[in-house]
């Protein structure tokens, strides 16, 4: 499948936190503030992802590609959703036993071509494509998977409902997102390093100070855990289930069609 042309050159975010914090709670400025900050910060992301995480974002995505069940159709097709750099496809290409194709689709076509050279390019295939307007055919794919990118969407229950239509019958969906965790001692150390630590290391190594204002604010307005469930069950997923990662830190979702 060709990858789409790409989007035109986008101009710098504006500086101002008063914009993330709109743009995280949803609205019509997110989706061009989210291509933004996401297309300028490209060139270091995954650097600040794997430095800001200690690492332990590659468990989160291992677990996640363990819940999506894709022994069940090895030689299949299946969707990563707001692909970002393509690690999660990369990840999924390099299973010993996967013989099938990854489409990785994001509408932040900078990310995309970071992601180049991670996976053979006729298995893991960019797509430039907004999460609510996918270029594929009802129930297509054997398998969707989305890591940190779907509180990003402009509209989350918009998104969800899209990502079931490619989906095929029995197919699976699975989300990994960060949430806020339960313990009163982890959320005080996880909002400090959040809200103080993160933005400011953030904005030194990639150069963009507001896209890690975004990051914080955009996991405080997203759902959590059982509300995301909730909403996956209303989006028509069947046998949804959750768990938590690292003390509360992230949470992965799974639903089929």
């Amino acid at each position: 499948m060709p990858t789409t042309p790409a989007p035109p050159a986008l101009a710098h975010a504006p500086a101002d936190d008063h914009v993330a914090g709109r743009a995280a709670a949803g609205g019509d400025e997110k989706r061009g503030y989210v291509r933004q900050i996401f297309s300028e910060i490209a060139p270091r992301y995954d650097l600040l992802n794997h430095l800001l995480s200690f690492n332990v974002d590659k468990y989160w995505r291992r677990v996640a590609l363990r819940c999506l069940g894709w022994e069940r159709v090895p030689d299949g097709l299946y969707l990563d959703v707001c692909a970002g750099t393509l690690d999660v496809g990369a990840a999924l290409v390099r299973r010993p036993a996967f013989r099938g194709t990854v489409l990785g689709a994001d509408f932040a076509e900078p990310m995309l071509r970071m992601g180049a050279g991670k996976a053979p390019r006729d298995r893991l295939v960019p797509v430039t494509a907004d999460a609510l307007q996918l270029p594929l055919g009802d129930a297509s794919v054997d398998g969707a998977i989305v890591a940190f990118g779907i509180r990003n969407v402009a509209s989350l229950d918009a998104g969800l409902r899209e990502v079931r239509r490619v989906l095929r019958p029995g197919a699976r969906f699975v989300i990994l997102e960060f949430t806020t965790p339960r313990s009163a001692l982890v959320r005080a150390f996880y909002h400090f390093y959040f809200h103080r630590v993160l933005p400011f290391v953030g904005g030194l190594v990639s150069g963009h100070r507001t896209a890690y204002t975004y990051l914080p604010k955009s996991v405080a307005n997203f759902p959590e855990e059982g509300e995301l469930a909730r909403r996956m069950t209303d989006a028509g997923y069947r046998n949804v289930s959750h768990r938590t990662l690292t003390f509360g830190i992230a949470a992965v979702h799974a639903g089929e069609r």
